[in-house]
């Protein structure tokens, strides 16, 4: 039953945050660009009502997260969130009253194909619920140096798709360490509550975490095209929650023969992940919107 749960929560999740990235585009598209990195800015859009939705599709997206986290395993959750640009760009296509070309649902299609089989062949177990303190440590500390190397990667080229590989690989390392620190905080939600949860040190690590993430993303969006960022993080995201998983809360994959369908699965959703990256409407909607609150953890 909660397996069940947490990929009803993780999908819910996933829609939110496509919600949210379409409203806060929507809001962006009507504000001069002259008002860009301006606190007049601000004020601006919490005058519309388009861009306060967003703003509590944010909210819900987390709330969403949190639930399916505590519910079932890492390793199930962090990969349904590479539908999180699919489902964007159809919300899209009908806020924007833009058109889904064919290829958009071809790459949907891909997506959704690919993650479904990956997920049934893995077949990840729930694992604990809360991880080894050293092994925490030692995986914030492999993660952090991680994300340090690409930063410093990224830093030694010029704009263009390795720059914003590097940056979105970061970024897709971030949060999954963000989702492994959310999901060790509610269980200190559950087991000790309000109290617990805001005592524990977790909670404060996985807002940072969340927080340098997306900042490398932005970067990510900035320096190259969407084709070279967006697969580097869908995939990215989902390799390392399911590392964390198996490392940090014991969840176990199949293997063995397995691993055909298993991979056959990655190959789906990563030539869906390409495919999307190609598309103007998505391109649109993933260029960082002026004043956008949008978190995806």
């Amino acid at each position: 039953m909660g397996s069940a749960l947490s990929v009803v929560f993780a999908l819910a999740a996933a829609v939110s945050n496509g919600t949210a990235t379409v409203l806060q585009r929507r809001a962006a598209l009507g504000v001069p660009l002259s008002e860009g990195f301006r606190l007049k800015l601000f004020k601006d859009l919490l005058h519309r009502p388009v861009w306060l939705g967003g703003m509590a599709a944010v909210m819900a997206a987390a709330c969403f997260q949190a639930l399916a986290l505590a519910n079932g395993a890492l390793a199930v959750v962090q990969p349904i969130f590479v539908l999180e640009l699919p489902f964007a760009l159809l919300i899209g296509g009908v806020v924007l009253r833009r058109r889904v070309p064919r290829l958009g649902w071809v790459a949907v299609t891909c997506i959704a194909l690919g993650l479904g089989t990956a997920l049934a062949a893995a077949a990840p177990s729930a694992g604990t619920s809360h991880p080894n303190p050293r092994g925490q440590v030692l995986a914030i500390v492999c993660c952090a140096g991680s994300m340090a190397v690409l930063v410093h990667a990224a830093l030694r080229r010029p704009a263009g798709r390795a720059r914003a590989a590097c940056f979105a690989a970061a970024a897709a390392i971030g949060y999954a360490l963000t989702a492994a620190l959310i999901k060790d905080a509610t269980d200190a939600w559950r087991t000790g509550g309000a109290t617990g949860f805001f005592l524990a040190w977790q909670t404060y690590a996985f807002a940072a975490a969340g927080v340098c993430a997306l900042f490398l993303l932005q970067n990510a969006v900035q320096s190259g095209p969407l084709v070279a960022s967006q697969p580097a993080l869908t995939l990215g995201d989902a390799l390392v929650s399911l590392s964390l998983g198996v490392t940090l809360y014991g969840e176990e994959v199949r293997t063995g023969w397995w691993l055909i369908p298993e991979v056959m699965g990655v190959a789906l959703i990563l030539y869906g992940a390409v495919l999307l990256a190609r598309i103007p409407l998505a391109q649109v909607l993933v260029s960082a919107p002026a004043g956008s609150g949008r978190t995806r953890t």
